[in-house]
């Protein structure tokens, strides 16, 4: 009984050792790509025409279903809002609220992880596929860097397209929020006034920073992951589903720090 006992004890050991080394390789990985890619934009050493495609790829392709996603995401806050603070007589609160909300927190992080499980799965998955079928290997072979040529592009296009997408979807929040509050009882005056009281600048271009944090964050898990892909078609698909998983965990927890960081 003992050695079976000690037995499960090492096989336990072994996997979590191998979970470990694996899960350290792909830091070791992605802060090496990271390294490059530095690299390659302080020497400017990218493709503009590629980086164009990628973000009209990541930023135009998107525009529907971050619409969609920051329209219904105001709609909801409003709803449970209103609801609440009506039954307590602070409807001068609810606008304020509701838009502070979306433009710290619900705009940001539901943007990015619309764009996550959109795009980020798509890099990780096109990368992949090179990965696995030589192309990658063969650039290197006719003195192309992959980072500078693969890479770069898509990480530019993320850091600098998702401030975008985020601004789209906070103002369509603004306004399926402010509909759904006057239909359900708050006087439109008293909302406008809680927005102009509560809504600050400050809080939309600090909304805005994390986007692109999180843009950049995105950029770079996906494309480690696609550039790591091996197996064939398996592996790609694998490599695929740990980009979104891996992206979503980066972007709650870097959006916990910066909120420390920031509010």
């Amino acid at each position: 009984m003992g050695v079976r006992q000690a037995a499960r004890r090492i096989g336990l050991l072994e996997v979590v050792g191998r979970v470990t080394l694996r899960r350290l390789e792909e830091i070791g990985s992605a802060a090496a790509l990271v390294l490059r890619l530095l690299g390659a934009l302080v020497r400017l050493r990218w493709e503009v025409r590629e980086t164009i495609r990628q973000m009209d790829r990541a930023g135009v392709g998107s525009v529907p279903i971050v619409l969609l996603t920051g329209a219904f995401s105001g709609m909801v806050l409003a709803f449970q809002t209103s609801r609440q603070l009506l039954a307590l007589g602070g409807e001068a609160f609810v606008g304020g609220l509701v838009t502070v909300s979306i433009a710290r927190e619900a705009g940001p992080v539901f943007t990015a992880v619309t764009v996550a499980g959109r795009v980020g799965a798509g890099f990780a998955a096109e990368l992949g596929t090179m990965a696995v079928t030589e192309q990658v290997d063969a650039l290197t072979v006719m003195a192309t860097d992959p980072v500078a040529y693969l890479v770069v592009p898509r990480v530019l296009a993320l850091g600098l397209m998702l401030p975008v997408l985020v601004l789209l979807a906070n103002l369509v929040g603004y306004l399926g929020g402010y509909a759904v509050a006057v239909l359900i009882g708050v006087p439109s005056g008293v909302y406008l006034n809680s927005v102009r009281q509560f809504l600050d600048l400050d809080d939309v271009t600090k909304g805005l920073l994390k986007a692109i944090a999180f843009g950049l964050a995105i950029g770079i898990v996906a494309c480690t992951k696609g550039l790591r892909a091996s197996g064939g078609a398996e592996g790609v698909g694998h490599a695929t589903t740990s980009s979104v998983v891996t992206a979503i965990v980066f972007i709650l927890v870097l959006n916990y720090f910066l909120d420390l960081l920031l509010f």
